[in-house]
């Protein structure tokens, strides 16, 4: 019976009923009329990998209709929609909507017929014609989001629950200390319902319901086969640890970005605090000579006293399931069709020399006797992942903005409508590159 469940939570998942034809194509070996990679990558030997599309303006993220045709939400420019050939390449490209505002944010609901996007302070709606490729009737859902230093806005729909939608928001600033009130409207995670949205949208900052707060940028978030959402945090930036007036940069190795399990939208649970802008987590402990306690994984405040300090997180604020090294920058989760692995794109860092991330990690998840969904790995692992693709020189990679880079900046991730084929973006500006792997058999 459980099996029964999962794989038509799955089909839900990607989107597509069970009843219908689901589209393949063949896997590409090469594609006529694309550039070569600009930068050099390596591969684990159990995948393969095409280059797919060049030429485009910052490809954020990525998703596919019911049809098996590809939306690619462009930053600054707007959403584009791309067809394939029986060699498996692209064989049409159309702009469907055309927006500078646009700069993350794109989903579908689980029929197809409802087109989600946002910019960094509105979301909205549009009728999705698949067949014809065109959206009509645009509407504002939701207004009023803040604005800081981290713009862009993800917005997905419920595979379980076609009306609830969820909408992250990051802090304002590095230390942004308001957010300890999710009343403020950042650093949070929130859930509405679009079929009784009001006439002008929902206000962000006072309606819809917290699924979490304290998450200081939530940008990757998916769903599982429960329809449950987990969500892949960009945490801070130049830590110092500071002890009776004594301190440490720790911010090379700390803290943690994080893998979150933020629950079921329909039923958000009794606590949502996550923590930010009062407690992190550590991925080095080597760093915190005056708590030898403490282990990847842990969670401490960077200037612990006798009021609140490392201990005074535990039971108050929400750990991670999993944690990565620092300022790697998650951009994009995805579990793949049976939910045996998530995979999570890493922009790559410029807060650390030498640099890291730049790559896909595959995180083994597992499914627990109650059905639902656990990493592979223990909270304090750090050997949970691996990287199944990623910059050939990650630690020599140096990136002076968002988009600027002199290796790719991996954004978006999708998988096809069959579950057989994963599709990466990177957005850096120099040229925005779109590449599909398939595990060999």
């Amino acid at each position: 019976m459980r099996l029964l469940t999962t794989v038509s939570a799955v089909a839900a998942l990607m989107g597509q009923a069970l009843s219908q034809d689901i589209p393949t194509f063949p896997f590409p070996t090469t594609c006529a009329g694309v550039a070569a990679p600009r930068y050099q990558f390596t591969l684990d030997a159990g995948w393969e990998v095409t280059k797919i599309a060049s030429g485009l303006r910052q490809p954020r993220t990525i998703i596919f209709d019911p049809l098996g045709h590809m939306l690619v939400l462009q930053a600054t420019s707007g959403i584009s929609v791309h067809t394939f050939g029986a060699d498996g390449c692209i064989n049409s490209t159309k702009t469907l909507f055309q927006s500078s505002g646009l700069n993350h944010g794109l989903s579908l609901t689980p029929d197809g017929k409802t087109l989600l996007a946002s910019s960094q302070t509105t979301a909205w709606s549009w009728a999705y014609d698949a067949a014809a490729m065109t959206v009509t009737g645009q509407k504002t859902i939701i207004s009023g989001m803040g604005q800081g230093i981290h713009s862009t806005r993800t917005i997905l729909a419920s595979p379980k629950n076609p009306n609830l939608i969820i909408v992250s928001v990051g802090a304002a600033s590095n230390w942004d200390n308001p957010t300890i009130d999710p009343a403020v409207g950042r650093a949070i995670v929130k859930v509405f319902d679009i079929s009784t949205a009001p006439a002008n949208g929902y206000s962000f900052n006072t309606q819809g319901t917290v699924l979490g707060y304290g998450l200081r940028n939530e940008v990757a978030l998916a769903f599982d086969p429960n329809g449950h959402v987990w969500g892949a945090e960009n945490s801070g930036d130049d830590f110092r640890r500071t002890v009776n007036g004594q301190s440490t940069d720790i911010h090379i190795d700390n803290p943690a970005e994080e893998l979150n399990y933020l629950g079921d939208p329909a039923a958000p649970p009794a606590n949502t605090w996550f923590g930010y802008p009062t407690c992190f987590t550590v991925w080095e402990p080597s760093n915190f000579r005056d708590n030898t306690a403490l282990k990847t994984g842990s969670q401490f405040v960077v200037t612990p006293n006798t009021t609140f300090n490392d201990a005074s997180c535990e039971g108050k604020s929400k750990p991670p399931r999993l944690a990565f090294p620092a300022h790697m920058a998650p951009i994009t989760n995805v579990f793949d069709p049976t939910a045996s692995n998530m995979y999570i794109t890493f922009h790559g860092s410029w807060d650390r020399q030498p640099a890291q991330g730049y790559f896909v990690a595959e995180v083994p998840f597992k499914t627990n006797e109650d059905g639902t969904f656990d990493p592979v790995a223990a909270p304090d692992s750090k050997t949970g992942y691996k990287n199944i693709i990623g910059a050939q020189a990650p630690g020599s990679c140096n990136s002076p903005s968002l988009t600027m880079s002199s290796c790719w900046r991996l954004a978006g991730l999708a998988w096809d409508q069959a579950g057989e084929r994963l599709f990466i973006s990177s957005d850096n500006q120099a040229q925005g590159e779109i590449f599909v792997l398939r595990k060999k058999a």
